[in-house]
């Protein structure tokens, strides 16, 4: 199993380190929204879409991510992904148009950052079991953390060096990615070898082809993995979790979850100043999300890691994203700034509590073997409603006239995203319930329950294999 710190707390740090180069990176382009609207002489609408296509491309790619440090390693891909990154911030420096920086900023550093996200996430993963949700919290709070540091420091080298000179310097910034790579150690779990590909039994193999399996394993991973066959087996292999029942759904409230977050980071200040407040006192708003986003992160990541609330994460998830869609419904009656903080720190702490509950849940629905690749398809969904919500947001602000409606849309998304997970969670337990008075009456009541301890420890983590475990059971029981 895993071994639950040693070096696990350095991939933790170099994880930590990724999200600030990439999240809190993507975070901080927003600030040269005014500098590029001047230079270029575009309207708002044009020069957001710098922002959409980065954090687009950095979702969309995410399975690509996932495939290359699945089938290369950890390390390569995140030394690549940090490599693209920082070539596209220094090109976007020497931009003379806002198509170059929609490819330069938007494209190369999207998949840059896109290499280097879902494979880290994953490795903190394969590090960790009992402390899992405390480790991601630490290693996520990274976006806020960042955010709060970069935020001030990229105001300060527009100031010093003007936008050309910042994004320059933040290129070089980018480069520590490859630093997190080397640190990526791999680790061999029991789960992984029992989903890595057999090569055929030695005894039945001729003497030339065993020479040439031998010269396989010397030659360097990347022949093997490419090898046709074994690609195409370990790719369905890798992937045969998007039919669980339990992934399809959580897949559908991850794109309902990730609508109605989206429109938020991009409409706060511009509703806050809609309403009065002043320009100052609007960042203001921002900072205390990104504050309090990363208290949200670790004391909600150490909360759901206590034994009383480690069998709820699924639970302790939905409160978090229901939270904040209520949050979203009530925004449009605060209308001053001492109503619009409190709303900044409710938002901001579940925003933080559940973004370090995704990779939790998703291990609990898929388990770690395929964290890396479940992880990819799972923020690669993020991508089309982090592209399309903000637009569509400023869409309902343009023809309404008001900020209601968007933030509307966006709090029921966030809520029917909660409930339908909900749902499907009572669905299955009353499923798992009504099999469990099933195996009872069959009169090996005292057997499964002897075993049933082993069964049901072992499906917590796999929650798939429940039914054909039991059903094993009452098999071998009834055939003694």
């Amino acid at each position: 199993g895993p071994p639950d710190g040693g070096w696990g707390w350095m991939i933790v740090a170099g994880c930590f380190l990724v999200t600030i180069c990439t999240r809190a990176v993507t975070r901080c382009i927003s600030i040269f929204f005014v500098e590029f609207q001047a230079y270029f002489g575009q309207d708002y609408a044009r020069t957001a879409w710098i922002h959409s296509i980065v954090d687009c491309a950095t979702m969309l790619c995410a399975p690509l991510g996932s495939l290359i440090s699945n089938h290369v390693s950890c390390q390569v891909g995140i030394m690549l992904g940090g490599l693209l990154a920082s070539a596209g911030l220094i090109l976007s420096s020497f931009a003379t148009s806002l198509e170059h920086l929609y490819l330069s900023l938007g494209v190369l550093t999207g998949l840059g950052f896109a290499l280097c996200y879902s494979p880290a996430i994953a490795m903190v993963g394969k590090y960790f079991n009992r402390r899992k949700a405390l480790a991601y919290g630490i290693a996520m709070s990274g976006s806020g953390i960042g955010t709060f540091i970069l935020a001030p420091v990229v105001q300060l080298l527009i100031e010093q060096f003007s936008w050309r000179g910042a994004l320059l310097i933040l290129g070089g910034f980018v480069l520590n990615l490859c630093v997190c790579g080397a640190l990526m150690r791999p680790i061999a779990l029991k789960e992984d070898r029992k989903t890595a590909p057999e090569f055929p039994e030695q005894d039945y193999v001729p003497k030339a082809q065993k020479r040439d399996l031998k010269q396989m394993s010397v030659c360097s991973p990347l022949i093997k993995a490419w090898s046709h066959e074994c690609l195409c087996y370990c790719s369905w292999k890798e992937y045969d979790f998007l039919l669980m029942p339990g992934f399809m759904v959580l897949a559908v409230s991850v794109l309902f979850m990730a609508y109605g977050c989206s429109p938020l980071f991009v409409y706060l200040v511009p509703y806050a100043l809609s309403v009065g407040v002043s320009h100052h006192q609007a960042a203001f708003l921002m900072s205390i999300l990104g504050v309090i986003d990363i208290i949200g992160n670790v004391t909600f990541g150490w909360l759901t890691d206590r034994r009383c609330l480690k069998k709820h994460r699924h639970f302790c998830y939905l409160f978090a994203v229901g939270m904040d869609g209520l949050c979203c419904l009530f925004l449009p009656v605060l209308q001053n700034l001492p109503l619009l903080v409190p709303f900044s720190f409710t938002f901001g702490y579940f925003d933080g509590a559940y973004v370090t509950l995704i990779p939790v849940v998703t291990a609990d629905v898929v388990g770690t073997s395929s964290l890396s690749s479940a992880l990819g398809v799972v923020y690669f969904l993020h991508a089309i409603p982090y592209l399309v919500s903000p637009p569509v947001a400023g869409w309902l602000v343009d023809t309404t006239g008001s900020y209601t409606a968007s933030f509307l849309l966006c709090g029921f998304s966030m809520i029917f995203s909660s409930m339908l997970l909900c749902f499907a969670r009572l669905a299955k337990k009353i499923k798992r319930t009504h099999l469990r008075s099933l195996t009872d009456d069959t009169g090996t009541k005292q057997h499964i329950w002897t075993n049933g301890a082993i069964a049901y420890s072992v499906t917590a983590e796999l929650d798939q294999k429940d039914v054909e475990f039991l059903a094993v059971d009452t098999n071998s029981y009834s055939n003694r």
